[in-house]
């Protein structure tokens, strides 16, 4: 019941997770290709947050 209000962590984690796949795939497009790694490795790490999230749900 106390929980009802409680925000699901992993849906903010995969709104972000798209984000930086957007803003990396920008930079790949504009000819940044150091952006671009950096930006696909954060990304990676939010997925790994994910996943984490998720294995420890179950």
């Amino acid at each position: 019941m106390f929980g009802l209000f409680k925000k699901d962590p992993v849906k903010q984690l995969e709104k972000d997770y798209s984000r930086l796949l957007e803003e990396a795939m920008a930079l790949q497009r504009g000819g940044d290709i150091r952006g671009y790694a950096a930006k696909s490795a954060e990304a990676e790490a939010v997925m790994d947050r994910i996943e984490e999230l998720r294995k420890n749900k179950k």
